[in-house]
């Protein structure tokens, strides 16, 4: 008997599923029960028309849905979540006083508990456990198809239960997470949650680059690196043989990272974000484990924890709250952006260019790769990323934006750069190729500068030799180095270079405006996890923050 293919079964990271029971019924009577195949196809004899199709596997939630069969009908691609704890923020930030809706997935009671990020993990207040009266009624279902682009839909807990609903900003500011950890499994997830001061209260702003972590979100199977322009037809059953991202030839590379693609679909900021989870017994000074931690939040936190540690008062913000004026630049003395902040919106950048060239501001950049390309928002819950491939003329880029100001060189430094200016502009530094995926320690160009003061090295020495990294060990220049742009302040100075292969060392400058602001750019992801444990890097960035904010 010939069957027709009716769709496909994938988990949450778009992995095909097998041997997942299918039950095919419509007006009470069931016209067919079969299993997937390991490419997670369905197949089954059916006659067109409507049907509800119930889905059961071991280890994943079931559900029931409405599907269409029929010659005209597309293959429709089922989507279960697996029983592993999920949860997330909405709004990933909110300042004092307001407050975020938290989704959570749970198929056993789960204690919810909320904490403060800093110097050290600080117990602030039990929210919930977790449950419903119904068996499993705290889990969640996925959205069919691909729902990287709206987001997960999850309900909140049922209106006629205890459950919390939302929770209310803390009036002190900083990262927070929520930690859920099941009752009879001991299963332990933890997320973010940006909580910014209702009016400002210290001298240092510092932004958590949530943008950057949406990009590299594969919830649901897409992110900006895995399939960034949208879900491949057919689940992925090995990532080397199914992603175009492993795919060597020039051709499928350039259709997949081509200026043809130029705007992605968008990403959905409403998704569980796995590497940003921070197992429950690491502590702020502990190595950093893992390979996303090392970018995002889990990194991000090394240095609030340092500032802390250190004495240092600071408001935290989210870069969208940048985007949309909820951080007021002008009621600070410095802002930091750190480890990883590298996509940006065009407000975000003219914001504090303005500020920086205009208004006497003072940026600290002690990160890598920032402001590498532009994002769109489009509304407060999706931001699309604006790819191109790399280099490309100006002849070429300018029909994408043909009000865009340039009077420059022939190729682009960065994606920024291609639909507005090069973060050169402003940094001082843009991210270049050599240097990827090493580390090594800064040696001393000008020993004479204040940046040094208390430090004692001379014209050579090595600083900057140590990390918390475990990814990319072997000094605070590393991982991903910026170097000097060519569209550099002119009065930008070379205060260091780091020691990697291939001079692929990041480039530490520094720079003055004539309305009295300042930038100070280490250009290096791994520099803010040395401040712990190294000898030099400290006095180095308190030198900063302390002429920064002096009165």
């Amino acid at each position: 008997m010939s069957q027709s293919l009716i769709g496909y079964v994938s988990d949450e990271d778009y992995l095909a599923l097998d041997n997942v029971h299918v039950e095919f019924r419509r007006n009470g009577d069931c016209h067919a029960v079969v299993r997937s195949t390991p490419t997670g196809t369905v197949y089954a004899d059916l006659d067109a028309g409507t049907y509800e199709a119930t889905l059961a596997k071991d280890g994943y939630g079931s559900k029931r849905v409405t599907v269409t069969v029929g010659e005209d009908a597309s293959p429709h691609q089922f989507r279960l979540l697996s029983d592993r704890l999920y949860g997330f923020a909405t709004p990933i930030c909110s300042t004092g006083g307001e407050s975020t809706t938290l989704r959570i997935h749970a198929t056993e009671e789960t204690r919810v508990t909320l904490w403060r990020y800093g110097e050290q993990k600080e117990f602030i207040r039990p929210l919930d456990w977790h449950g419903e009266h119904g068996p499993q009624a705290g889990k969640q279902l996925l959205p069919d198809g691909d729902f990287t682009q709206t987001g997960v839909d999850w309900h909140p807990p049922h209106p006629g239960s205890f459950s919390a609903q939302t929770v209310d900003a803390p009036e002190r500011t900083g990262l927070y997470y929520v930690h859920l950890e099941g009752k009879e499994s001991d299963d332990f997830f933890a997320f973010p949650w940006v909580v910014a001061p209702e009016t400002p209260e210290a001298d240092i702003a510092v932004l958590s680059a949530t943008m950057t972590w949406n990009a590299y979100n594969n919830f649901g199977g897409r992110s900006n690196y895995v399939n960034p322009a949208r879900l491949p037809d057919r689940p992925v059953v090995d990532s080397h043989q199914d992603l175009d991202r492993y795919d060597s030839d020039p051709a499928v590379r350039e259709q997949l990272y081509g200026p043809e693609n130029y705007e992605y679909q968008p990403l959905s900021f409403e998704r569980p974000a796995p590497y940003n989870s921070v197992d429950r017994d690491v502590e702020v000074r502990d190595p950093i484990r893992g390979r996303f931690d090392t970018y995002f939040a889990p990194a991000e936190w090394r240095f609030l924890g340092w500032l802390e540690a250190e004495g240092y008062d600071y408001d935290l913000y989210a870069d969208n709250q940048l985007h949309d004026g909820t951080l007021d630049l002008d009621a600070y003395d410095a802002l930091v952006i750190h480890t990883h902040p590298e996509y940006w919106s065009r407000e975000m950048y003219r914001r504090v260019k303005e500020w920086v060239f205009d208004r006497g501001g003072h940026l600290a950049y002690l990160g890598g790769n920032g402001i590498d390309c532009e994002v769109d928002v489009v509304d407060e819950t999706r931001v699309r990323y604006l790819n191109k491939s790399l280099p490309m003329s100006v002849s070429e880029a300018d029909e994408y934006d043909e009000d865009t100001p340039r009077s420059r060189g022939e190729a682009y430094e960065t994606r920024f750069d291609r639909t507005y200016e090069s973060g050169g502009n402003l940094l001082g530094v843009v991210t270049t190729l050599t240097g990827l995926m090493t580390a090594a320690p800064y040696e001393v160009a000008d020993p004479e500068h204040w940046i040094f003061d208390g430090t004692d090295l001379d014209e050579g020495d090595l600083f900057g030799t140590e990390t918390l990294q475990e990814r990319i060990s072997g000094g605070a220049s590393g991982q991903e180095t910026d170097k000097r742009s060519q569209y550099a302040p002119e009065s930008t100075k070379l205060i260091a270079k780091g020691t990697n292969p291939n001079n692929g060392g990041a480039e530490m400058v520094y720079y003055e405006t004539d309305s009295g602001g300042a930038v100070f750019s280490v250009g290096s992801i791994t520099y803010p996890a040395s401040l712990f444990v190294d000898d030099f890097t400290p006095t180095i960035t308190k030198n900063v923050l302390d002429r920064f904010t002096e009165d």
